[in-house]
């Protein structure tokens, strides 16, 4: 299997603090990419997919106003780490791991709604991620009852 686009692809960006500590880990997870079972390649489908959209988004041209240009590219990172985290809840199996992710996706959801609101942009309508879809209605010949009794 070939490591994701996003490992291949040339950037012409500056590096921003951090970045290679990152580069260096995505750099190690490249060296191991065939090692992986055969079972994974959606959830590795799904992260690269998330790291390109995540890198392309960190992208912008400065505008000259730097709190406008850190929330231009801070919201996409935020959202890359949703996407990421819901990977984890769609593919993962470790109990520990899987609550880490649901506190990512709550928590950087949270800052990105902070970060608009702080620029007095307006907020995206609310959406069900896409794993949180509507449960399946019980079987009729279910033991627990459809309705319960109101209490006076």
């Amino acid at each position: 299997m070939r490591p994701p686009r996003f490992l291949l692809r040339p950037r012409t960006v500056v590096p921003r603090p951090g970045a290679v500590v990152g580069a260096a880990l995505l750099l190690g997870a490249a060296t191991a990419w065939g090692a992986g079972p055969p079972d994974e390649a959606p959830f590795l489908a799904e992260n690269d997919a998330a790291m390109t959209k995540m890198m392309d988004g960190m992208t912008v041209k400065p505008t000259g106003d730097v709190d406008a240009d850190f929330t231009a590219m801070m919201i996409p990172h935020h959202q890359g780490a949703i996407d990421m985290a819901q990977a984890e809840l769609r593919y993962g199996r470790n109990e520990q791991l899987r609550r880490i992710a649901q506190e990512i996706i709550v928590e950087q959801q949270q800052e990105i709604a902070a970060m608009r609101l702080a620029l007095g942009q307006p907020l995206p309508p609310s959406v069900a991620a896409p794993d949180q879809g509507t449960p399946a209605a019980p079987a009729a010949d279910s033991a627990m009852p459809m309705t319960m009794p109101m209490e006076h």
